[in-house]
């Protein structure tokens, strides 16, 4: 059976003109393949919901129409496979618009949430068009709901709409480019805020676009990273937060994108290309630039949340298809939400349905969108049960099965190894036989902050975290290589803030200062913020080095956060969350201005690259003459064996080359005073030569390679406070 519809208004782009030359025939469609699938002759729309009683496709002429220009009321015995929802629709294509309508019981004692009134994204939509949900609703708020039939939206001309998407493009033979974890340098970024600001020198017209970062891949490849990470570029709104700055009176928006609205689509916002669907185009363009600089994509994902929020919150996507199956619901309240996330709700993530939801988005974005891997935000959500608890470790569950998915098997997985309801499984994170999951190591980064501040008593645990976390990661056949070393992320102060504030300054988030950490582990030297003082100066770049040099020489995968290496400053500001501003934005200056840390880094990052003891992937001590002749040997400032009771504020270690590289001996000095310390002995006709001090200015603070300095005296070195030193046999 077939049913005709006509199309009157003229479009405004080719795939309406073409669609008013034409009948929409309407046919029943395949359950086989979730969303909007363009096939020959048009598009096939699949959507799941246990207990709709009637569902309707709405189908939209513009990115600004006012209401739908065909709705589409599918049969419950022609349109219904099970649970799956099913229509064909002859003479559509791509760039086509719809949204669903969706009816069925009310009842949120019991979990049901259903509202006909309510327009609903597809939960597989690829694209979708500009506008904003929350400006809708909130719109709606002003005016009332007495006009607007149960909260419905009835202008519809700002209210996003789901683009059919198709999959065709010319990816010249691309491939994720699948680096071991042992080459990997990550750099975490902001992909709007790496070219939005004027210091960038990106065309006007695509600053803070897919386009306008692929204008950075110079720079990028220049660094000497192996992989960007990008905080999520999963379809979001920024008008979600409501509040206003305090100092400026502007409003505050949603700009880290941690409030996902679609799991298949990349933002729209962030494209050039502002057609419907062009955001598939250009992410895909940038992936495949990468890939050629030789730079993989891992994406940052939140899989723990959607930005529906808690029972007061706006529906528009899940809650109004099964909000009982999408949802963690407590067992007895499920008018209700469980919120480990944080942020209202927490996806049920080991729910079969939503399981495989989530494993068709990773491959959708692994096969579709050629991305490397992933980092998966709060991920101790995705080892909860239907009901909140941890799932035991010997049973199934969504983490084992994104380690063993077959699709998956080539891509990076990362872990933040917690969630905000207290579930932290740092050095546990489930992932089955052969895991192969990587965590956020957050212990690297307290203990090497606390090292490097100055603290007493924490040699110990800093050497620990420098050999890649044994006590953490030494179990089940899991490798250093499971720890992702990190001093700074996006949460967070920067590293120069790391070294210039004690306390934080989030004033400007419009929440009195009382959001992001009190803990940070930092120090200012004598002055809070920025200072001219030289002596302070010297001393907080003497700090930002030793920070690098801990990064870079450690056991692990590092992490750097974009801008560390030239000293990119928030102000004091922990928790930039809502500031889609030049406090987050890169400043270009600042790597002019500091083009000398910029070059220590880029040395750094060679170094580790040049030598594979710094690039491990067993744990120290697995050497079958690991006891006569130790791959690692500590000291104390006298050269002799280091009694670790008695360790404070001085770390020196030797690295064992083993015969397939050069011996290396690395110290720091955090305390007071000067240190003249007794250097290891060297076997055969082998000296000691400096590769860095970073005490020293540039550019006698790092050499390069084959330039290194013989030290005229073999035995002793002056270690001046605060820093610390790289030696390398010859």
């Amino acid at each position: 059976m077939s049913t005709f519809f006509n199309i009157v208004e003229f479009p405004y782009d080719l795939w309406y003109y073409l669609s008013c030359m034409l009948e929409i025939n309407v046919k029943d469609g395949s359950p086989i393949g979730f969303g909007a699938v363009q096939v020959a002759g048009g598009v096939n729309f699949s959507i799941y919901s246990k207990d709709a009683e009637k569902v309707c496709l709405c189908l939209f002429e513009s990115e600004n129409s006012s209401e739908p220009s065909h709705t589409i009321e599918l049969d419950s015995i022609k349109n219904k496979t099970g649970d799956i929802w099913h229509v064909f629709v002859e003479g559509l294509s791509e760039g086509a618009l719809y949204l669903y309508l969706i009816d069925g019981p009310y009842d949120p004692t019991k979990g049901k949430r259903f509202n006909v009134n309510k327009y609903l994204f597809d939960p597989y939509a690829k694209a979708f068009s500009s506008g904003s949900v929350f400006k809708s609703y909130n719109n709606l708020h002003k005016k009332g709901f007495a006009e607007n039939k149960g909260g419905k939206v009835l202008d519809l001309s700002d209210f996003p709409k789901c683009v059919v998407v198709s999959d065709d493009f010319d990816w010249e033979g691309d491939k994720p480019l699948n680096y071991p974890l042992e080459d990997t340098i990550i750099y975490e970024t902001h992909l709007k805020g790496f070219t939005a600001s004027e210091t960038s020198n990106v065309k006007s017209e695509i600053k803070g676009t897919y386009k306008g970062f692929t204008e950075k891949v110079d720079y990028l490849k220049s660094l000497g990273i192996t992989s960007v990470e990008l905080l999520p570029i999963f379809e979001f709104d920024e008008n979600e937060n409501g509040n206003t700055n305090p100092k400026t009176g502007n409003p505050l928006v949603n700009y880290w994108g941690y409030s996902t609205i679609g799991f298949f689509a990349p933002k729209t916002s962030y494209a050039f290309d502002k057609t419907p669907g062009g955001a598939v185009k250009e992410f895909k363009q940038m992936v495949k630039q990468l890939h050629k600089a030789g730079i993989e994509v891992i994406l940052d994902v939140v899989y723990n949340h959607t930005a529906e929020g808690n029972e007061q919150g706006y529906t528009f996507s899940f809650r109004g298809i099964q909000n009982d199956v999408y949802y963690s619901l407590p067992m007895n309240e499920k008018q209700y939400y469980m919120n480990f996330s944080g942020c209202g709700n927490s996806v049920n993530c080991n729910h079969p349905v939503v399981a495989q939801f989530i494993l068709d988005s990773l491959r959708y974005w692994v096969l579709n969108m050629h991305v490397d891997g992933f980092r998966f935000d709060l991920a101790s959500i995705l080892t909860r049960a239907e009901n909140g608890t941890p799932i035991p470790f010997d049973m199934p569950s969504l983490t084992q099965a994104i380690n063993e998915d077959p699709v998956l098997a080539n891509t990076k997985i990362i872990a933040e190894p917690w969630d905000c309801a207290g579930l932290y499984q740092l050095g546990g994170f489930p992932g089955g036989k052969n895991n192969r999951w990587s965590e956020w190591n957050g212990r690297f980064r307290d203990d090497i902050r606390r090292f490097i501040r100055g603290d007493e008593k924490v040699v110990t645990a800093a050497a620990t975290r420098l050999c890649g976390s044994s006590d953490c990661y030494n179990h089940d056949g899991r490798t250093p290589l499971a720890s992702i070393n990190f001093i700074t992320a996006h949460d967070g102060f920067t590293l120069n803030d790391l070294v210039s504030y004690n306390y934080k300054h989030n004033e400007e988030n419009g929440e009195n200062n009382r959001d992001g950490s009190d803990d940070n582990l930092s120090y200012n030297h004598g002055f809070e913020g920025e200072c001219t003082n030289p002596k302070i100066e010297m001393l907080r770049l003497k700090k930002i080095k030793s920070f690098l040099i801990y990064l870079f020489i450690s056991q692990g995968v590092p992490m750097l956060l974009a801008g560390d290496e030239m000293r990119r400053t928030q102000h004091g500001n922990n928790n930039a969350y809502c500031q889609d501003n030049e406090l987050s934005w890169i400043d270009w200056t600042y790597a002019e201005k500091n083009k000398n840390l910029v070059e220590f880094t880029k040395k750094l990052i060679q170094l580790r690259k040049n030598h594979k003891v710094f690039r491990r992937n067993q744990f120290f001590g697995h050497s079958t003459d690991a006891i006569s002749n130790p791959e690692i040997t500590w000291f104390d400032s006298n050269g002799k064996m280091l009694e670790w009771s008695k360790a404070n504020r001085f770390l020196g270690f030797r690295l064992n080359g083993q015969k397939v590289d050069n011996d290396f001996y690395i110290a720091t000095n955090m305390d007071l005073y000067d240190l003249t310390i007794t250097l290891p002995p060297l076997t055969g006709s082998k000296k000691w030569y400096r590769i860095a001090d970073t005490s020293f200015e540039s550019p006698e603070d790092i050499l390069e390679s084959g330039k290194e300095e013989l030290l005229n005296e073999q035995k002793r070195y002056v270690l001046i406070s605060g820093s610390s030193v790289i030696l390398i046999s010859k």
